[in-house]
């Protein structure tokens, strides 16, 4: 992106006296005088830094993409038509891309452990740094089980039998927790074998989307634009009897689904504290995920448009499997027979993968609110290889949860956690561009240069701004469809996040008596390592196989 600023160049931050990585710190000049919201030197990071630059850059490309790219963009082409759910997806990629750049120049940085939480609590408001945290935390907590209970029911397009479900759960579950258990080193090497098949399978889809449309699937049927025509490019819903209204509500009812496909972007941060150079390739991490907007979700989900038409009974189903998929119900209509299980498949792992990511930021969540005072110091506990092992293992027990689903009393009761979570990540995109443009008022008025960081935005604070103001009205709009049948758990379901995080940041405020900081009070010093302490000399390839890497990685 052409607005994007990486810089090899040394970043002006304050030096200190000792090694902040090694955890001996001697630092006498500070800009924040007080000890009381923990921001001083006792709270240095226990994890270490193993994840090496492969693992962040597919990380970023790939780690959160899952079922709601591969199925979810079905639901939503069912609802708002082809060309509905291409303005959703590129609206709510746009809002995505706001929020990950405002995070990642602040995590660039400060590449340290509670990421945007302890950013808000820094340069807002230490009770709205709470709130933050614990509302990323139980939406990334509710959403381990949500991921698990996906890939139980992938497995169904092979064995319908409910009665191995529960054993089938308890497998994805053990494994899933052990992957988390061992270290983060073999977290992102998972990651990394994951995101390889994932965008393999993107990226096929997508080729085979375009050549199935062009005609040259079995049934030599060329396809064009004739679905965008006929039913049509987009679909009332909700009103019928004035068409112009029905398609207005039907891109507002896709916004969401959009949202829950492109949620968890920015575990990348989240990553920071424990990655091997955290400034330089979070940085280019950051950089490269326009792109991967453009190319994975938009062409995506307008390949999707062109191969099947949005009334297709097929895409009403709701199994939950590749069936669903628009892709292998082109295959069918295509007359391909071996592709859709190799597809379902490979959709599994993504939404293994997926529940493995958001099992691994939600216990770094919790050690960072732990770190500084905000949780239970004992979530802070690390093993000598740097795991935060408490937080690991109370995350995991969230992930039970899935076995909710087994039960048909449980499954509305699951279904409402599952419409938390997207929620709580329109909570999580505002947050992190309302606290940048805190950050980016703090900077300006303290006279610190921020043309001179690793990595900076030319598009900030606009970016920030246009992400702020979506995501608020994305949160009230959320549930709009419960006014035209109403009913009481939908419209608690749709709004109950609001009070929760309002609750979360008036009882912090009230019990430990903040203030909202006034931008020549925040610290931008206190707990920073300095880019010597994190990053090593940068070595440019001399070989081709090196230089191949350094343009993949």
């Amino acid at each position: 992106m052409s607005g994007d600023r990486i810089n090899e160049k040394t970043e002006k931050t304050p030096s200190f006296n000792g090694s902040l990585e090694k955890g001996n710190l001697n630092q006498t000049t500070y800009t924040v005088e007080e000890d009381k919201y923990h921001f001083d030197a006792h709270d240095l990071d226990k994890v270490q830094r193993r994840l090496k630059q492969r693992h962040v850059q597919m990380i970023a490309i790939a780690g959160t993409i899952g079922t709601g790219l591969f199925l979810g963009s079905g639901k939503a082409l069912a609802r708002a038509g082809p060309l509905g759910a291409l303005m959703a997806y590129a609206f709510i990629g746009s809002v995505a891309y706001s929020s990950l750049c405002s995070v990642g120049e602040m995590t660039c940085f400060a590449p340290i452990s509670g990421t945007f939480p302890h950013f808000a609590a820094r340069w807002v408001d230490p009770a709205f740094g709470f709130a933050v945290g614990f509302n990323y935390f139980y939406t990334q907590a509710i959403t381990v089980p949500v991921e698990v209970t996906a890939a139980q029911i992938l497995l169904t397009f092979w064995d319908k039998n409910e009665k191995r479900s529960i054993a089938y759960t308890a497998i994805i579950l053990v494994f899933m927790c052990a992957i988390n258990l061992f270290g983060v080193k073999y977290f992102g090497e998972s990651e990394f074998f994951f995101s390889i098949i994932k965008l393999t399978l993107i990226t096929g889809l997508i080729i085979f989307g375009i050549v199935i449309d062009l005609g040259g699937g079995p049934d030599h049927d060329r396809r064009g634009f004739r679905y965008w025509k006929n039913p049509g490019a987009m679909k009332a819903y909700l009103v019928t009897d004035n068409v112009h209204t029905g398609r207005f509500l039907s891109l507002l009812g896709t916004l969401v689904q959009a949202a829950f496909s492109f949620q968890g972007m920015e575990l990348v941060a989240i990553a920071a504290s424990e990655t091997e150079n955290p400034r330089r390739n979070i940085a280019k991490a950051v950089r490269r995920v326009f792109y991967r907007i453009l190319i994975f979700y938009i062409l995506g989900v307008f390949v999707t448009g062109l191969l099947i038409p949005h009334d297709d009974e097929n895409l009403l189903r709701d199994t939950g499997n590749a069936a669903q998929s628009p892709y292998v119900i082109a295959m069918e209509l295509a007359g391909v027979k071996v592709l859709p299980h190799i597809v379902n498949a490979c959709v599994f792992t993504s939404a293994f993968s997926a529940g493995n990511s958001f099992l691994f930021t939600s216990s770094r969540i919790l050690y960072g609110l732990a770190l500084r005072g905000q949780a239970p110091r004992i979530f802070a506990r690390c093993t000598k290889a740097g795991l935060p092992i408490v937080a690991v293992i109370t995350c995991s027990l969230f992930s039970l949860l899935s076995f909710m689903n087994v039960s048909t009393s449980s499954a509305q009761v699951f279904n409402w956690l599952v419409n938390l979570t997207t929620v709580g990540g329109f909570f999580t995109w505002f947050s992190i561009n309302f606290t940048y443009l805190r950050f980016y008022a703090g900077l300006k008025a303290q006279g610190i240069d921020r043309t001179q960081f690793v990595y900076f935005s030319r598009l900030q604070p606009y970016l920030s701004i246009w992400g702020c103001f979506w995501t608020a009205f994305c949160i009230l709009i959320n549930g709009f469809a419960v006014f035209w049948d109403f009913n009481v758990s939908d419209f608690l379901t749709a709004y109950i996040n609001i009070p929760i995080f309002i609750s979360l940041y008036l009882g912090w405020k009230f019990f430990k008596r903040t203030k909202a900081w006034k931008p020549h009070e925040m610290d931008f010093v206190r707990g920073i390592p300095s880019i010597e302490e994190t990053e090593a000399p940068y070595v440019p390839p001399t070989t081709l196989g090196g230089k191949i890497f350094e343009t993949i990685f």
